[in-house]
């Protein structure tokens, strides 16, 4: 079975750079597969999408050669499995706020006697290599998203979850549950607080053994948080990336044909 490339770069004791996809097409998809990200992932929660995009979205991105996964709507056993049968090599599940729900996430992943995956990887069978049956549950990475304030009350629990793979941070979510809607949703907290909170996830990964994600805004934010300890780090995303490179696109070209206007009708007043 072809290697899970995420588990060698952080065995090497290196920081990860996540690529995250939200526009269901898989042109866009390649595209961003071709960039140098470590891994990408496919978010079926909130992204414009669902599975029958998924499916050709792994496909597309298959000669990359990355880390493949996917974010789910929910803590549902039936798309966990399907995101792992379509050639997901880790899942990403949202809203985990407990150990037991931490434990139930983590059985979906794993085949028997680890977990109660059921087996039928209709594509990862081919797209993942042989012996696919033997070798999953060691290369499958299983994230939990810690985003609310229940969930940071039962931290260390989670964290501790055997065989949970590492805590993938929803900033947004996290900020508006631990400031009870005090503040907007939004990547990239500068308040002490959630500040602070992030580091309390780092120090509870470390000290269980596992992995700590976080979904920043921008490259430099991201450069912090390798800082703090977090071991992958997602630095924004295909439509927020795209509308950022257009709206600068068409800035620049506002800016630069105002300036020839302005020097056009000072010409024309001269004469």
């Amino acid at each position: 079975m072809i290697k899970n490339k995420l588990k060698e770069i952080w065995g090497q004791g290196k920081p990860s750079i996540n690529g995250w996809l939200s526009v269901g097409n898989p042109f866009t998809a390649e595209i961003m597969a071709a960039q140098g990200y470590d891994s990408i992932c496919i978010d079926i929660q909130h992204g414009a999408l669902d599975y029958s995009d998924v499916l050709p979205m792994f496909q597309a991105m298959r000669a990359s050669g990355m880390t493949l996964l996917a974010r789910v709507p929910w803590l549902e056993p039936g798309i966990i499995m399907k995101a792992l049968d379509a050639g997901a090599y880790g899942v990403v599940c949202p809203m985990i706020n407990t150990a037991e729900q931490a434990a139930e996430f983590v059985s979906y992943m794993r085949y028997p006697p680890l977990g109660q995956r059921s087996f039928g990887p209709t594509r990862a069978n081919f797209s993942a290599g042989a012996n696919y049956a033997q070798e999953a549950n060691g290369e499958m990475l299983a994230f939990a998203m810690v985003e609310t304030a229940e969930a940071m009350q039962n931290l260390e629990a989670i964290a501790a979850t055997p065989g949970l793979d590492g805590i993938y941070v929803g900033p947004a979510d996290l900020t508006f549950s631990l400031m009870q809607g005090r503040l907007a949703p939004a990547f990239d907290r500068e308040e002490p607080e959630m500040i602070e909170a992030l580091k309390k996830i780092v120090a509870a990964c470390k000290k269980n053994g596992i992995r700590a994600a976080l979904h920043c805004g921008t490259p430099e934010y991201a450069a912090r948080a390798i800082e703090w300890g977090f071991d992958m780090t997602t630095v924004s995303g295909d439509s927020r990336l795209l509308a950022a490179a257009a709206q600068e696109s068409v800035a620049k070209f506002r800016k630069l044909a105002g300036e020839k206007s302005a020097v056009a009708a000072e010409t024309k007043g001269a004469y």
